[in-house]
């Protein structure tokens, strides 16, 4: 009995330390962020590019609003059992709202390129980074996943993407929800929700109620309940890496990783012990 209540001390302590790493390099970003903020308003520097403006702050309101009344659609009629055509007009619509979004900016003559900092980085160190920074979060989202079955008995339990692949039939099925999982989601959310939406609101109300704001959203967006809080932290830690990195492909790479990893043991979860 003493052997076991020593064995969970150990373990919270483990968990603790972890977490407390995991908060350290959020922090660190957060200074960071901070310290280049300040240092580029005091130094004068070259006229910045063609920001986002009031046309964009229309175009995301309208976005907002279209998410807002999606979200609460789902709340009321409650968890919809997904099939493969659910998904395939899922893909369509998602992808014509970033086209739509990206045209737009294109008319407008804003370099989405530069604002986005696509080319800011290479393929390889986008990835090395977000595997960092993924590992980094990883206990700040178990944190909150805790901290929500403890406030409601529940964890976040599966969403109905995992539920379709595990009913899934044909390999075809399940090569489009890992497609759509793990490469289409990704890059669409992120241009939507850290690239778009949080790009408006930063160049209106700042960094701090941007970040808030866009992992509120984000959370909502997915519609579901359970998963909001964990959601809400993902989100953050997306942000915060994309601000400070500069570039919207670490934030693209870190989501990629992890709706792999959500994907296999959620799936799988002979894999893992829960």
């Amino acid at each position: 009995m003493l052997a076991g209540a020593f064995s969970s001390a150990l373990w919270t302590l483990f968990g603790s330390l972890i977490v407390l790493a995991g908060v350290f390099v959020y922090l660190t970003l957060i200074r960071q962020i901070n310290a280049r903020r300040a240092t580029a308003s005091e130094e004068p520097g070259v006229a910045p590019g063609k920001t986002f403006g009031l046309p964009e702050a229309f175009l995301a309101t309208g976005l907002v609003l279209f998410l807002s009344m999606n979200v609460t659609a789902s709340l009321r009629h409650g968890p919809v059992r997904l099939t493969s055509h659910d998904l395939i007009a899922n893909l369509l619509f998602t992808l014509f709202i970033v086209f739509f979004v990206a045209a737009f900016l294109k008319l407008r003559g804003i370099d989405i390129d530069s604002l986005g900092g696509f080319s800011r980085t290479s393929l390889k160190r986008a990835l090395s980074t977000a595997v960092v920074l993924l590992l980094a979060a990883t206990p700040l989202i178990l944190l909150a996943e805790a901290l929500t079955q403890n406030a409601f008995g529940s964890g976040s339990g599966k969403q109905e993407i995992i539920d379709l692949f595990n009913g899934s039939q044909t390999i075809q099925q399940r090569v489009m929800i890992i497609v759509l999982a793990v490469v289409v989601a990704p890059i669409s959310e992120e241009f939507i929700f850290r690239f778009f939406l949080y790009g408006v609101v930063r160049r209106y109300f700042g960094i701090g109620i941007g970040l808030v704001f866009n992992s509120l959203l984000f959370a909502a967006a997915h519609s579901h309940l359970p998963s909001a809080a964990p959601l809400f932290v993902l989100g953050g830690c997306f942000t915060l890496a994309y601000e400070w990195s500069g570039s919207i492909l670490v934030s693209m790479a870190m989501h990629s990783l992890f709706n792999s990893i959500q994907l296999i043991f959620l799936a799988f979860p002979e894999l893992v012990q829960q």
